[in-house]
């Protein structure tokens, strides 16, 4: 067995303790705040990772040294070789510690932020520190890319510059919107759409498309992610043996997510358990969100359900800025049919965030089960 240490998620205090996790020291758990007692853990494990609980409880993932390797030089095979990186998500996060993970690869450290919340000019001003004699890359949630586009787009020449600077940046942690991706070309920014969970080691598949040494498929319209970056598992065995599943062409992780895939390219539609049933019918909610994602002004925009005394359930859009709920229902259903046009706008003052920056899907299934007329602010 081998000891796990929950450890600062601190940049100064996680790299060399991954550093060590990756050379067969101690396992790592970063966490926001330690003191916890932890048990030991099978010795492959290096990393163990809690998820983020956007959508329901969290876990905690295992993840050996192997699977972090692979994961980060498949990341070199795409971007082109070992690069220097920027560290602007949280540590606790496998995003975070991938991004950790990479650095040390390339024989250095990753660049963090300035202490305090993200904002695009410490961004800029970290990116502005990378070295210049190998590609320069970051990792950055949808939101993120967001708050640096809008500095780009209101005249802001440091982080424009900066932004421009960079090889590639990985975004991932939510839907990057096609809106959100066309303004983050048009500023320079090489966005790199990555698809994966914890239980990969982070994004697996960037553009659509797998990553060197994994594979996909859809069963019963569930994607299957196979390969060398899978996790040891869970820390709680029965979660283990729901999400992994063996056969005669190796072990796959059933992420829960529904999905296309044609031999090349993989699409994502949303959650199998973000289906709901209104007025008789089936209706995906990640495809609703993607549908209202694309209208003008709603790039940020979330979906999720609600309870009605007449259909069941109905789609709720969650946005931060003013939004008409007629045009949002008629786009929405010239593209998915008249069932999927949402039935309620509910405006807030900002879309609350975890500490990954995916939206806090949890608290806005609450909020939005709390209003009640189609159109309410809070």
């Amino acid at each position: 067995m081998r000891a796990l240490h929950a450890v600062p998620a601190d940049p100064a205090t996680l790299v060399p303790a991954l550093r060590s996790a990756l050379d067969g020291g101690p396992a790592v758990l970063p966490v926001e705040r330690p003191g916890e007692a932890l048990a030991d853990v099978d010795d492959r494990v290096a990393l163990v990772v809690r998820t983020s609980g956007s959508s329901g409880v969290p876990k905690e993932v295992a993840l050996s040294a192997d699977a972090l390797i692979a994961s980060a030089r498949a990341t070199e095979a795409v971007l082109a070789g070992p690069a220097a990186w920027v560290l602007a998500l949280p540590g606790h996060y496998v995003a975070g510690a991938q991004v950790i993970v990479r650095a040390l690869l390339a024989g250095g450290e990753p660049v963090p932020l300035p202490p305090g919340p993200f904002s695009a000019v410490g961004f800029a001003a970290a990116v502005r520190l990378l070295p210049d004699d190998r590609a320069r890359c970051s990792a950055l949630v949808p939101t993120q890319v967001h708050r640096v586009v809008e500095a780009v787009e209101a005249g802001d020449r440091a982080v424009g510059e900066a932004v421009r600077s960079l090889d590639a940046v990985l975004v991932g942690g939510g839907r990057l919107s096609e809106d959100l991706a066309a303004r983050a070309g048009a500023a320079g920014l090489h966005a790199v759409r990555t698809y994966g969970a914890s239980e990969t080691a982070g994004g697996c598949v960037y553009d659509g498309v797998p990553i060197p040494g994994v594979r996909v498929r859809v069963v019963d319209g569930e994607v299957r992610l196979a390969g060398p970056v899978l996790a040891e598992g869970y820390l709680d065995p029965a979660r283990t043996a729901r999400a992994f599943v063996d056969g005669p062409d190796g072990r796959w992780y059933r992420t829960g997510d529904a999905g296309q895939w044609d031999g090349a390219r993989l699409r994502i539609a949303g959650r199998l358990d973000d289906v709901i049933i209104t007025g008789g019918e089936k209706v995906s909610l990640g495809l609703v969100e993607q549908a209202v994602q694309a209208l003008p002004g709603l790039g940020e925009a979330v979906v999720v359900r609600a309870p009605d005394p007449e259909w069941g359930e109905v789609p709720v859009v969650v946005t931060a800025v003013d939004a008409a709920l007629e045009p949002v229902r008629r786009a929405v259903a010239d593209r998915l049919g008249r069932a999927a046009a949402p039935r309620r706008v509910l405006v807030v003052q900002a879309v609350p965030l975890l500490a990954s920056g995916k939206p806090d899907r949890v608290l806005l299934t609450r909020l939005a089960a709390e209003s009640g007329p189609p159109l309410h602010r809070i």
